[in-house]
C-alpha cells in the first residue's frame, strides 16, 4: 500500500504541516523529510504501483525504472543538502517551497502517465515561484509574476498535448513518444514544447537568468537543482533519439559563453553556465544511443551537485556580504577559506577536470557524438568545454575570491552553509574517483572507461588552453570589462520592443480614436444644422403647407405603399 504513494509524498505533506510546528524545528522538520522521503523511495522496489482507473484510462502513479531510479537518488540528494544549507532559515514559507517544490520533482520523475506528470508538474512550477518571492523585493516580484506565467504555460501546454495525444493515440502512456526518425504529430509537439520551455532551450530560456539570481541565497540552491533536471529527465524518457534535440542542444551549449562572460552578477552567471550545461544532455538525447542516454543521465547527476555547490558558495558570499556583484568583490579569500575551496572544487567539476565529477559524465556524450561520427557535433561540445572553463570554472572563483582586494573582510559562511557545501564538494571529489558506483545506476549497463590517455590528455591541453587565453586576456586587457549594468537577453522582447511597440500602437490607437471622433462630431454638429434649418420656421419642412400640396403628397405616398406592396 505504502509503495502507491508517489516518491516524494512525505515531502509535500509533511512541508505543508511545517508552519504548525515550533518555529526553531522547521528547518530540522525539512531535513527528517528528505531523509524519510529517500528511505522510502530506496526501499520501494522497481515496477508500476497505485495504478487508477479513470475515464477508462489508467493512471499510473508510481513508475520505477532505471532511468527514473536515478533522477530520484539525485533529487533526494539534492533536498538533503539544500536542507542542511537551510538549517539557519527562520521562514516557513522558504520551508514550505522548497520541500513541496522538491518532493513534486520527485513525484514527476516517477509518473507513469501524462496526466500524474502534469499535476506534479504543475506543483514544481507554482511552489518555487514562492522562493522567488520571499527574497521580497519588487524586482523579486516582477520577476516571479514572469517566472510564474511561463511556467504555467508550460503546463498548459503539457495538459493540451496530453488531451491530443489522447484523441490522436487512445493513450497517455508517458514513455517513448516519438520514434527516432519519426515526424511529431500535433498532441507530441504540445509535449515537445512545454519539455523545451521547462528545459531553457534558445529563445525560451530567459525566465532562468530572470529568476534564479532574484530568489533567495537559500531558494536559488533549490531552484538550480530540480526545474530543468525534471525537463532532462522528461525528454530522456519521450524524446530519446529524435534528432532536432542535438541541434538545439548544441545552440544552448555555445550561446550562454558569451553572455557569461560580459555579465557582472555572478549568479546570472551561474544561470547561464547552467544553459550551457543542459546542452551537453540534450545533446546526448537527442543521439540517442545507450552510451549517449547514460551520459546524459550520468551529467544531470553530476551536474546537479557541482551546480548546487556553485551557487552555495555564491550565496554564502551574497549572505555574508550582500552582493554578488563582480565589481565589487575581490580578496574573498582572506576570510572566507572554506567557500573558497568548495567553490574551486565546484568550478574544476563543471569545467570537467579529472578527477572531478564532470570529467566522468561529460567526457560520455562527447565519446557518443564521435562514436556516431558527428565531427561538427563534436568540435561544438569541445568549444563549449572550452568556453565554461572559462565563465564557470575560472571567473567565478577569480573575480569572487581573488582579483582586486575589494577590503571587504566579512565571516566566513555559517557552519551548516559550510556543512552543506562540504557534502556536495565530497560527492563531486567521490564521484570523479570512485565513478564505477555511479556507472551501476546508468539505465543502460555502462561498458565505458572515462580514464584513458586520449581522454585525459584531450581534456587537460583543453582546459590549460583555456585558463592560458584568460590570463593573456586579462593581461592584455582585452577582457571584456565587468560593469555595473543589466545585460539584456531575449528578454530584450519583453522588455524594450513590446512595451514600446504597445506604446506606440497605444498612441495610434489614441491618434485614430480622436480624429474619427472629431468627424463625427463635426458630421453631427452639420446634420444638426441642416435640420435645424430645414425644419425652422423659415425652412421648407417647418413652413406652412397648403392643402393641395398635401394632398399631391398623400396620394404620392398612397402610390409608393401599393407598388411595394405588389413588387
Amino acid at each position: 500500500m505504502i509503495h502507491s504513494l508517489p516518491p516524494g509524498t512525505i515531502m509535500i505533506v509533511g512541508g505543508l504541516l511545517i508552519p504548525l510546528i515550533w518555529r526553531n524545528a522547521q528547518s530540522a522538520m525539512a531535513l527528517i523529510l528528505t531523509i524519510g522521503s529517500l528511505a522510502m523511495f530506496l526501499l520501494t522496489p522497481s515496477g508500476e504501483y497505485g495504478q487508477i482507473e479513470l475515464f477508462g484510462q489508467s493512471l499510473v502513479l508510481v513508475r520505477i525504472d532505471s532511468l527514473s531510479r536515478i533522477f530520484g537518488i539525485i533529487f533526494h540528494i539534492a533536498a538533503i543538502v539544500s536542507a542542511i544549507y537551510a538549517l539557519h532559515l527562520k521562514d516557513a514559507k522558504q520551508h514550505v517551497a522548497g520541500m513541496v517544490y522538491a518532493g513534486g520533482a520527485i513525484g514527476a520523475c516517477c509518473a507513469g502517465d501524462l496526466i500524474t506528470l502534469f499535476f506534479f508538474w504543475e506543483l514544481t512550477a507554482i511552489s518555487s515561484v514562492f522562493l522567488v518571492w520571499a527574497s521580497n523585493t519588487e524586482r523579486s516580484y516582477r520577476s516571479g509574476i514572469r517566472y510564474l506565467l511561463i511556467q504555467v504555460g508550460s503546463g498548459v501546454l503539457l495538459l493540451s498535448g496530453a488531451i491530443v495525444r489522447y484523441v490522436e493515440t487512445g493513450s497517455i502512456r508517458f514513455d517513448l513518444l516519438v520514434e527516432p526518425g519519426a515526424s511529431m504529430s500535433i498532441g507530441t509537439l504540445l509535449i515537445f514544447l512545454a519539455f523545451g520551455i521547462k528545459c531553457a532551450f534558445p529563445l525560451l530560456h530567459n525566465w532562468l537568468q530572470d529568476a534564479y539570481p532574484e530568489a533567495t541565497v537559500t531558494g536559488a540552491v533549490f531552484l538550480s537543482a530540480f526545474t530543468t533536471k525534471l525537463a532532462i529527465y522528461s525528454l530522456a524518457r519521450g524524446f530519446a533519439g529524435t534528432e532536432s534535440l542535438i541541434w538545439i542542444g548544441c545552440a544552448m551549449t555555445l550561446f550562454p559563453i558569451l553572455f557569461a562572460v560580459i555579465e557582472n552578477d555572478l549568479r546570472r552567471v551561474l544561470a547561464y553556465s547552467l544553459n550551457n550545461q543542459l546542452g551537453f544532455m540534450v545533446v546526448g538525447i537527442g543521439i540517442g544511443t545507450e552510451l549517449a542516454i547514460n551520459g546524459a543521465a550520468a551529467h544531470a547527476f553530476c551536474h546537479i551537485l557541482y551546480k548546487a555547490l556553485l551557487f552555495m558558495s555564491m550565496g554564502a558570499v551574497l549572505y555574508r556580504v550582500g552582493t554578488v556583484k563582480a565589481t565589487e568583490l575581490g580578496g574573498l579569500y582572506k576570510s572566507m577559506p572554506w567557500t573558497t575551496v568548495f567553490c574551486m572544487i565546484g568550478a574544476g567539476s563543471i569545467a570537467g577536470f579529472p578527477l572531478l565529477s564532470g570529467f566522468i559524465s561529460k567526457s560520455m556524450i562527447i565519446t557518443a557524438a564521435a562514436e556516431e561520427h558527428m565531427l561538427l557535433v563534436w568540435i561544438v561540445l569541445l568549444i563549449a568545454s572550452a568556453g565554461v572553463m572559462e565563465h564557470s570554472g575560472i571567473k567565478i572563483p577569480f573575480f569572487a575570491f581573488f582579483s582586486h582586494d575589494s577590503g571587504k573582510r566579512p565571516k566566513e559562511a555559517p557552519w551548516n552553509m559550510l556543512l552543506a557545501m562540504g557534502i556536495a564538494a565530497a560527492f563531486c571529489v567521490g564521484l570523479g574517483i570512485g565513478y564505477p558506483w555511479l556507472y551501476k545506476l546508468l539505465p543502460w549497463q555502462a561498458g565505458y572507461e572515462p580514464y584513458t590517455w586520449p581522454h585525459v590528455v584531450t581534456q587537460l591541453q583543453l582546459l590549460l588552453f583555456a585558463a592560458l587565453a584568460f590570463v593573456v586576456l586579462m593581461l592584455s586587457g582585452l577582457y571584456p570589462a565587468e560593469l555595473r549594468k543589466i545585460n539584456l537577453d531575449t528578454d530584450w522582447i519583453y522588455r524594450r520592443l513590446l512595451p514600446r511597440m504597445v506604446g506606440r500602437i497605444g498612441q495610434w490607437i489614441r491618434q485614430v480614436d480622436a480624429l474619427v471622433r472629431q468627424t463625427v462630431m463635426r458630421g453631427l454638429k452639420a446634420l444638426l444644422e441642416y435640420l435645424g434649418d430645414r425644419f425652422s420656421e423659415r425652412g421648407i419642412l417647418g413652413g406652412t403647407w397648403t392643402t393641395g400640396v398635401m394632398a399631391v403628397w398623400a396620394t404620392i405616398l398612397l402610390c409608393l405603399c401599393l407598388l411595394l406592396n405588389y413588387l
